[in-house]
């Protein structure tokens, strides 16, 4: 059975985008983009909803190419085109570089992909990730908490029906004060 892990950068106050959809505010240090790059390379499959896909398909297929494009960027770009990935969408009509589209339930396919052999899964977007938390699908959460108050925007945390117990797995430091925390979810 595949691990489904939410991972996202967020501002202290616990929003993963501030009002307007800017991220400004989440622009990692050299370390941790490394750090979010291994974790491409790590991931069996990617789940994304449609607002991060477009986000992400709009910017990493060509990162490589573009002037000024660091080796960083040249790997994180290679890693993320060649990591098989599913987007779940009712608007988006084609999906490109390694990748599958869900138009249907959301649960029952995600359901299905953690019943599967394989390595661990990340999910991503806020509505699709609530979607999930909602239906106690995520056995781990990680939070790179920056250390700004954005005061609004598109949350981390969905509301949720019953509490979820989660046990710490691990602590991390970042530079530019960015915390890392894994948490996993108790059965």
């Amino acid at each position: 059975m595949r691990k489904l892990i939410f991972a996202m950068n967020l501002s202290l106050d616990g929003y993963i985008a501030a009002p307007g959809a800017d991220l400004g505010w989440s622009v990692p240090s050299d370390e941790l983009f490394q750090w979010w790059s291994d974790r491409v390379a790590a991931t069996d499959l990617a789940l994304y909803g449609r607002r991060l896909w477009d986000t992400m398909s709009s910017h990493w297929p060509t990162a490589d190419r573009q002037p000024g494009a660091t080796p960083a960027d040249i790997e994180y770009a290679r890693r993320w085109r060649d990591m098989p990935k599913v987007v779940f969408s009712s608007t988006a009509r084609t999906v490109d570089w390694n990748t599958r589209l869900v138009t249907g339930d959301a649960v029952a396919e995600i359901t299905r992909l953690k019943a599967e052999d394989g390595g661990p899964m990340d999910i991503g977007g806020a509505t699709l990730a609530g979607t999930a938390m909602r239906a106690g699908l995520i056995d781990e959460y990680v939070l790179l908490t920056h250390p700004v108050l954005v005061g609004g925007g598109t949350p981390f945390f969905t509301a949720l029906d019953k509490w979820v117990h989660l046990d710490p797995l691990e602590t991390r430091p970042f530079p530019d004060g960015v915390v890392l925390t894994r948490y996993e979810t108790r059965r």
